[in-house]
């Protein structure tokens, strides 16, 4: 994949570790001038570390303003956006009883208004044939308990993938999401920490738990992600639009 998205601007946001920044090193080992962004820039700046193509931007993808002013900064930098990556996601788990509505609102607010913000930013600079991609879930595509307004944020966002997919398909830009299951990254050490001390398991236990969901009973690696993204961001994925690619072992 070395070199063919050469000449391209991505945006990718939630970059500061995990699944964004292993995304985002991909699309700059692949060629493209890569401006991550997230809330902490010393985040962003030690990932920035890693590759000459990345250029930290800080912007909380709930603030559009923000946001926006971000994405104008980079596009006098690095030119006209032609990749978007909406990766930044949240989750916090209670029962449905108990939720309150500013967790509601709030786990909206990052993981799907969060993208509505992201792929609006990104296309007011974006020529035809550009690539938006939102990092959704397996929590996009079934349902799990206690999480029930981060799996009503997930459906959200395929149903507004699909939407602009058909809106922007005469301009030969792709709109998809790729829906991972348990991937192993810092928020997934959180929820293995929350199990944990909430119910008393072993850590092996909490593992083995979460794994269980997955037919091939392992986590995914935030590099798997990466290289279907680099895929979609290719020509040979132009066809490929209004999907929502599942990368579970087989779970959906």
């Amino acid at each position: 994949m070395a070199g063919n998205l050469s000449g391209r601007h991505a945006i990718v946001t939630g970059a500061g570790s995990g699944v964004g920044a292993a995304i985002a090193l991909a699309l700059a080992e692949a060629g493209a001038s890569v401006t991550i962004v997230g809330r902490r820039l010393a985040a962003l700046e030690e990932v920035a570390r890693a590759h000459m193509r990345l250029i930290p931007a800080a912007a909380d993808v709930t603030e559009a303003a923000s946001l926006r002013q971000a994405v104008a900064g980079a596009v006098v930098k690095s030119g006209p956006v032609s990749i978007v990556i909406a990766n930044a996601g949240a989750a916090e788990s209670a029962p449905f009883a108990r939720m309150t509505p500013e967790l509601f609102r709030a786990t909206l607010e990052v993981n799907l208004t969060g993208v509505f913000n992201t792929f609006q930013a990104g296309l007011a600079s974006m020529a035809p044939g550009g690539r938006l991609i939102a990092i959704a879930s397996t929590a996009a595509l079934k349902g799990y308990p206690y999480v029930s307004a981060y799996c009503a944020a997930k459906h959200g966002v395929i149903g507004l993938v699909r939407s602009l997919a058909l809106e922007l398909a005469s301009t030969g830009t792709t709109v998809n999401a790729i829906c991972p299951g348990y991937t192993e990254t810092p928020m997934l050490e959180r929820t293995l920490d929350n199990i944990v001390a909430r119910t008393g398991r072993s850590r092996a236990e909490a593992e083995a738990m979460l794994k269980a969901g997955n037919p091939q009973k392992r986590f995914i690696q935030p590099s798997e992600i990466a290289g279907t993204v680099a895929w979609l961001c290719s020509d040979a994925a132009a066809s490929i639009t209004g999907q929502a690619i599942s990368i579970s072992g087989g779970e959906i």
